[in-house]
């Protein structure tokens, strides 16, 4: 049984840019961001892979074609192999007539206003969401046009959720999926009981009520890039103590006994939620540039966000006898929150996978198709599902760039020793190892790496190297026997996908300052030698050398791009930067 999974439309960009003003700031305000395409063969993941790391459009919400490709290649087989294509998103009837009662009984608005609604969900159905429309799609993209019965297309709240549950590895679980929007709805919950999904149906949230939109226009409101920079908010957040009383829960969101909420406006009333922003806040243009006024917002709306699905999570516990829960969807992103919801809750633990944004979707479809079609899936939970390169093809890359570079080739068991080496002093690294990894983090093979004792080492790679705000923090990646002495991890044993943040024991904050935020906390990566052998040996290495436990670890990238896939990408990057060595496999690499 083969199927192949995916997320993205054509048209998407095209239709939201013209119909619904998805341009510049709010170019990612779309259906299909995060586009990406994942292969199951006899219930396994075999491979998984971003389009935006193929066509290097940060977030692109295209048609994944060359993703498709890449997965299909890679396991020597070809569209014509494939059992079932499952596709991430299903508009139903049901659904659209949803759509369609949001505008006729919406009654602030006038019949024109319902009129022009309507032609424009009417268009948009016509080009991307109809049966028709998605086989068109895929036709055009892919020149194989699959039988009808063939392409099965999931909800998109039930594709988020077999990602975490499978990824997870199964099992009882309550659930939580939160996102900007599905189809139509934004939030729901339930629990996954001996393989059967109950949906806990009076506690989902419609879109028009999405508390991830709502955390997207205070991004807006702060000058960042809606469904995009809404972790440079919760960055901001740690600088402050949230005002008291909440301006947000005072003035803005309405909570309910039963854990429900409602927000005053749709997402795309910005010039309301502008006024009422700044008349809550005491704010204007002028203020929203200034730091402690950024501030106060961002730990204001990290709060509510907290505080909401902390009513959420009540809730659950009150619904749902099961010890543990799974967290799945882009709000599932902010680490801080996830945190602080197990924490403070009965549950034993809380599970969020390296694909609980949209990038993860086209995963949870292809399990939900395989397991439907009589595949049970058996997933392993390594996040190590890309393309990866071998000497040849790093040597071809580097000889690209021989005017630039210099390399030499190292014993495969020198490298961890070597980098280890060159990491006791102010060095930065770009780490670029076997398959990439798939989801928003950066977690070990396609890396820049840093001793995180120097005080200065934040802003070094913040300003010369990834060019970005320098408020924005590092994470640390940390053997995970070792995780417990340096962090206080509370209900957690290990964070393997960077999914949740804790505090630093305070007698190692100022050993790696680098990696600690200013509110002494730390998003971590824990990694064992069955997780990334490699990754774990240079651990030891370094630890052993400098008495230091934990290595910076933040994505191969520049502010702006996507984390680089091939080694071409990566020598671009490398010397874009102020990186002073890259390790590609076994190749040392410095400049001329």
């Amino acid at each position: 049984m083969i199927v192949l999974g995916y997320n993205g439309f054509g048209k998407s960009a095209e239709i939201f840019g013209r119909l619904f003003r998805a341009t510049g700031i709010d170019r990612h305000l779309l259906y299909g961001h995060d586009s990406s395409a994942a292969l199951v063969i006899d219930g396994e993941l075999v491979a998984a892979v971003e389009e935006e790391r193929l066509n290097r459009e940060k977030k692109t919400s295209s048609f994944p074609a060359n993703a498709m490709r890449w997965c299909l290649e890679s396991a020597g087989i070809s569209f014509d192999d494939v059992d079932t294509f499952a596709f991430s998103w299903q508009f139903s009837q049901d659904v659209v007539n949803k759509m369609i009662a949001e505008i006729t009984e919406d009654r602030a608005a006038t019949v024109e206003q319902k009129f022009a609604r309507l032609g424009r969900l009417a268009e948009t159905h016509a080009a991307m969401f109809s049966e028709a429309a998605t086989e068109a799609d895929f036709l055009e993209h892919t020149g194989h046009r699959p039988a009808p019965e063939k392409l099965v297309r999931v909800p998109h709240h039930m594709a988020h959720l077999m990602t975490g549950y499978h990824l997870s590895g199964g099992g009882d679980a309550a659930f939580l999926v939160s996102d900007g929007r599905a189809e139509w709805l934004s939030s729901i919950m339930g629990e996954v009981r001996d393989g059967e999904v109950k949906i806990f149906d009076d506690m989902t949230i419609d879109s028009r009520h999405s508390l991830a939109m709502l955390f997207s226009v205070v991004t807006r409101y702060l000058g960042f890039v809606p469904n995009n920079d809404e972790y440079k908010v919760m960055g901001l957040a740690g600088y402050g103590a949230p005002p008291e009383p909440n301006p947000f829960l005072e003035h803005v969101v309405e909570m309910r006994p039963d854990g429900t909420y409602r927000i005053p406006y749709p997402a795309n009333a910005v010039p309301a939620y502008y006024e009422l922003f700044d008349r809550v806040f005491g704010g204007d243009a002028e203020c929203r540039e200034e730091f402690d006024y950024r501030v106060r917002v961002a730990s204001a709306a990290q709060y509510m966000l907290e505080t909401v699905t902390a009513g959420q999570i009540r809730t659950l516990e009150t619904r749902s006898d099961l010890p543990r829960v799974i967290f799945e969807g882009g709000l599932a992103l902010n680490c801080v929150n996830n945190s602080k919801l197990l924490e403070r809750s009965r549950f034993t633990g809380m599970d969020v996978s390296f694909g609980a944004s949209d990038v993860g979707v086209a995963i949870g479809a292809a399990l939900f198709a395989s397991g439907r079609a009589g595949t049970p899936p058996r997933i392993s939970t390594s996040p190590y599902l890309g393309p990866s390169y071998d000497a040849q093809e790093i040597q071809a890359a580097l000889k690209q760039y021989a005017d630039q570079v210099v390399w030499r080739e190292l014993d495969p068991a020198d490298v961890p020793r070597e980098a280890a080496h060159l990491m006791r002093e102010r060095c930065v690294i770009g780490w670029f190892q076997g398959r990439m990894e798939y989801g928003p983090r950066a977690l070990g093979n396609r890396s820049i790496l840093a001793n995180p004792r120097f005080p200065d080492i934040k802003d070094i790679i913040n300003e010369r190297i990834k060019h970005r705000e320098q408020f924005r923090p590092f994470a640390p990646v940390v053997l995970e026997h070792l995780a417990a002495d340096v962090f206080e991890l509370g209900k957690k044993t290990s964070s393997p996908y960077m999914t949740f943040v804790v505090p630093v024991r305070p007698e190692y904050r100022d050993k790696i300052q680098g990696a600690c935020h200013v509110d002494a906390t730390s998003r971590i990566q824990t990694v064992t030698e069955q997780s990334n052998p490699l990754l774990a040996e240079l651990l030891r290495e370094f630890t052993e050398l400098t008495g230091i436990p934990c290595l910076i670890n933040t994505s191969f990238n520049v502010a702006g791009e996507p984390i680089v896939c091939s080694p071409a990408d990566a020598l671009s990057c490398f010397l874009k930067t102020d990186m002073d060595h890259l390790f590609l496999g076994n190749f040392l690499v410095s400049r001329i």
